[in-house]
């Protein structure tokens, strides 16, 4: 019972890791980067699409984000999409393509972005807890109805706090790294 437990415990902590630093990666850094738009929902015959769904997304140059829409008529569908997503970009439309050239961040923009990786980092911190606390109230719930030994109980409510640790780690390491490609000239 215990193994099975500490294994979806693993698994959701894992899937929370995943997703925040997911949600890191949309965060824009001084590099391009498709990972900025290819979440954003543009219009495609009236239904909200992903912009890698519509679109070949590309990075040719370390500051320039290049869209080819796979339907011309989406031009101008896809500049009004980026520009309402306020990522702070000015893509410039050639009825063809859209190239989206990625300024340098100010210090104040560089700041802002830091305090929403840290909103970021902190919804993934608890979700992990979460994950924690569910655990913990099957632990209690199976010592109470003797399913398994106080001192199992003890142990396993201890592994489960060394796993949290060791995830929230990963996710302060993650968010360590992202501050530093923020940071970055």
């Amino acid at each position: 019972m215990l193994n099975e437990l500490f294994k979806d415990v693993d698994h959701r902590m894992t899937m929370s890791i995943e997703h925040a630093k997911h949600e890191f990666s949309g965060l824009r850094s001084s590099r391009a980067s498709v990972t900025l738009v290819e979440n954003i929902k543009v219009s495609y015959y009236g239904n909200p699409t992903p912009l890698n769904q519509v679109a070949n997304l590309s990075v040719p140059e370390p500051r320039m984000i290049v869209i080819q829409p796979w339907e011309k008529s989406l031009t101008a569908e896809i500049e009004k999409a980026i520009l309402t997503a306020d990522l702070g970009l000015n893509p410039a439309n050639d009825g063809v393509m859209i190239r989206i050239p990625i300024p340098a961040l100010t210090d104040e923009r560089r700041q802002e972005l830091i305090r929403h990786l840290h909103k970021l980092a902190e919804d993934g911190r608890v979700g992990i807890r979460n994950v924690r606390r569910d655990a913990n109230d099957q632990i209690k719930k199976a010592e109470k109805e003797h399913d398994i030994s106080e001192d199992n109980s003890k142990r396993a409510v201890s592994n489960i706090q060394e796993m949290t640790d060791k995830y929230i780690k990963q996710i302060d390491d993650a968010v360590k790294a992202k501050e530093d490609d923020i940071m970055t000239v």
